[in-house]
């Protein structure tokens, strides 16, 4: 009976609590109302739209912003390059920067504290665009695959937060008592690191995926073919070409553009972001372990 008087809570606590969770749902419905609406409005018919009539579920299913923006030229080319860039720069990231970040971890490397510095020193440092431009010229990745990857292949905030992953995750008694057992490095880091680094591999290559399907400011300035370009570039350059048309036009041929391009406008919001929101549930319980594990102190 005591137990129960004890863990009562008083007004002041259940009135915390009342204003805490009230505040949380707002938050919610601040994100996900919006999205939802996009969502809908994508699938709905565009006389609904056009008079805003857009209701909790479409009143009647339609996919006319969709048919519309799978028709425009280089769509599905550019929606293929952008998962097949996201795919490689990924695993790409994944090969240098976790093993890199364990380096950066062991005790016995030769000047670490100084190679850490080498590492965290360009975080801080912003390039320019016409040195980086140049570089990337010289190195003949301009108009290349590789121009989408090679920028995401190597972070410094990755190999960093990777480090402090193995710092905090993975003590030093396992590899000396590995090396008991005579195993190698290699075959420790094989068998024994990488099972134990889900969490910061699920990190790392949630941040990568992102960024690389997110980019369109490299495609931008370094990718004039147009099969090359990704996604991102090609559907702002779509928007873009719908503004001009309709403020070319005048009457009832500016209004049917006008909702026309808002029905492909919420097709193409919900197209580039599916991929990404589909696949964060795959890795939401390690990607919430290595954030927290990646913010401890060393």
């Amino acid at each position: 009976m005591k137990l129960f008087q004890h863990a009562r809570k008083t007004k002041s606590e259940i009135l915390f609590d009342i204003f805490i969770y009230g505040l949380a749902i707002c938050l919610i419905l601040l994100i996900v109302y919006p999205l939802w609406f996009v969502i809908i409005a994508s699938f709905s018919n565009p006389s609904d739209v056009a008079t805003g009539k857009v209701w909790f579920i479409p009143r009647e299913w339609r996919l006319d912003g969709y048919q519309r923006l799978i028709e425009q030229p280089l769509f599905l080319k550019s929606y293929l390059n952008t998962i097949l860039y996201t795919v490689v720069g990924t695993i790409v990231a994944l090969v240098i920067n976790i093993p890199a970040g364990y380096a950066l971890s062991r005790k016995d490397l030769f000047a670490k504290k100084w190679v850490s510095v080498f590492f965290i020193v360009p975080m801080f440092v912003s390039g320019g665009l016409i040195p980086i431009y140049l570089t990337v010229k010289q190195l003949g990745l301009v108009d290349t695959f590789w121009v989408m990857v090679v920028p995401f292949a190597v972070s410094p905030y990755n190999i960093v937060v990777a480090r402090t992953f193995f710092n905090n995750s993975i003590p030093e008694g396992m590899w000396e008592a590995a090396q008991i057992d005579g195993c190698g490095t290699i075959h420790y880091f094989r068998k024994i690191v990488l099972p134990l680094s889900k969490a910061i591999i699920a990190v790392i290559g949630l941040w990568t995926a992102v960024g690389i399907w997110n980019s369109w400011f490299n495609a931008l300035i370094y990718l004039t073919n147009e099969n090359l370009q990704p996604l991102q570039l090609i559907l702002r350059r779509l928007l873009i070409s719908n503004q001009m048309l309709q403020s070319q036009a005048t009457g009832e041929v500016a209004s049917d553009l006008r909702i026309k391009a808002d029905m492909m406008k919420y097709a193409a919001i919900v197209i580039s972001t599916a991929p990404i929101m589909m696949l964060y549930p795959f890795v939401q319980k390690y990607f919430n372990q290595g954030v927290m594990i990646g913010a401890l102190k060393e």
